[in-house]
Parts: C-alpha cells; structure tokens; sequence
C-alpha cells in the first residue's frame, strides 16, 4: 500500500478515536437517559461518516499544505529583511483568514438576527446583512492588527503576560461602557476568531518567523499568537457597539 494511503489510514482511524467519546455521550443520553430512538438513523450515520472523511482530510490538508506553506513564507518574510512587508504579511492573513472563517459568519448573521427581532435594526434584509458585515470586518481588522503585535513581540522579544495582562485590563474597562446588547457578542467574537482556518496559519506564522530569527525559540516565541487573535476582538466589538 502506497504510503500517503497508509498515512490517510493512520489518521482515520486517530479521527475515529477523538470522534468515539462524542458519539459515546450523545448516544448515552438519547437511549439510556431520554430513553428514545435516533430519528432519522440512516441520515444520522451518514452525518457522522460524513464527519470523519471530513476531520481526517482536514487534518491531512493542514499537514501538507496550511502548515508548510505558512512557514515558508514567514522564514522568506523574515530573511527579507523588510519589517513593513513583514507586517503588511501578518496584518493581511489575519484579515483575510478571519475573513473568510466559517464560524464568525455564522455568530455575526445570528447576532443580526436576533438584534432585529428585538428591535434594534430594522427587519429589512440589508440592514441586518450591513450589521452582519461590520461585525466581521472590525473582527478582521482586530485579528490583522492582533498578529501585528504579535509578530512584533517575536522579534522584540517582549514578554508575553504584559501584553495579554495589559489587553484584558483595557477589556475590563471597556466593557463598563459598552451596550450591554453586545458586550456577550464581543466576548464570543474573540472565541470564534480563532477556528478552522484561522488557527493552522497564525500558529505558522509563529514558528516560522521563531524558527529562522537568531535567539528565538519555537517552543517558547512561536506559540502566544492565538492569544493576541483570541483577545484583540473583544475590545474593537466593544469599541464598535459603543460607536454604531
């Protein structure tokens, strides 16, 4: 057997293990606790072979693709020379990273949606599609300038707890002056940042540029930038609730 299919094989069945303890709990309650059949057996068991295949191609498309090619082009950014297309670099993939980030379109549609139920937009189509997309573009422009700073402390080599210190202590802050109406979206919002797509080049991003700058450490400088993705969000939809 070829070896990419042995290693497709390999993480199958891996998939299948981190998948088993979901199945386990869900099938616990629904029989043994609500005591009731699945509805719908036969399109329940395609979801979750659907589930699988789609995990185990996932993990493998990070591992030949995401993760490589994000590397690379932090090492080549980085040997460069040039601080500001270094920056534009990190600015610009956490924008369009979270952009596109299944996750944060799904949280700011339901936000609008919820904000006109209540009242707070009208219930014509644009107006809730408008509010949507602010959400997720002052999302993205935080990511982009969370990996700015972030690419920042790699090569300054400042500590990691001050920043994220600093950044919670102007949360704090920020939410005593906020609407309440999106004081619970902007806490979310730093949470769904940092999903599917976000997540494997950002963590790249970090490795390669610790792995190829002299007196960094991979393990120590090249993690803490899903920190800065997580955290950065919160304030800029605080900071938008209280402006719109």
């Amino acid at each position: 057997m070829a070896p990419s299919l042995v290693a497709f094989f390999r993480l199958l069945l891996a998939s299948s293990r981190d998948l088993a303890p979901i199945i386990l709990v869900v099938g616990f309650f629904q029989i043994a606790v609500l005591q009731q059949p699945f509805p719908d057996l036969p399109r329940v068991l395609f979801g979750l072979v659907a589930v699988l295949l789609g995990l185990t191609l996932f993990i493998r498309g990070l591992e030949i693709g995401l993760f490589p090619i994000g590397e690379v082009m932090a090492g080549a950014f980085a040997r460069k020379g040039s601080l500001w297309w270094l920056l534009a670099f990190a600015f610009s993939l956490g924008f369009g990273t979270t952009v596109a980030e299944p996750a944060l379109i799904a949280v700011a549609g339901e936000a609008a949606s919820v904000k006109a139920a209540e009242g707070g937009l009208s219930g014509d189509p644009g107006a809730k599609e408008a509010y949507a997309l602010g959400l997720r573009y002052t999302v993205a422009v935080s990511a982009g300038t969370a990996l700015i700073i972030g690419v920042l402390r790699i090569l300054k080599g400042w500590p990691i707890h001050w920043l994220i210190m600093g950044g919670y202590f102007l949360i704090v802050i920020l939410t005593q002056f906020a609407p309440r109406d999106i004081i619970g979206i902007a806490y979310d919002s730093g949470g769904v940042t940092t999903s599917t797509i976000t997540v494997p080049l950002v963590t790249a991003l970090g490795i390669g540029l610790s792995t190829v700058i002299k007196g960094r450490n991979p393990l120590v400088d090249g993690f803490g930038l899903i920190a800065f993705t997580c955290m950065m969000p919160i304030p800029f939809v605080l900071i938008y609730g209280m402006v719109v």
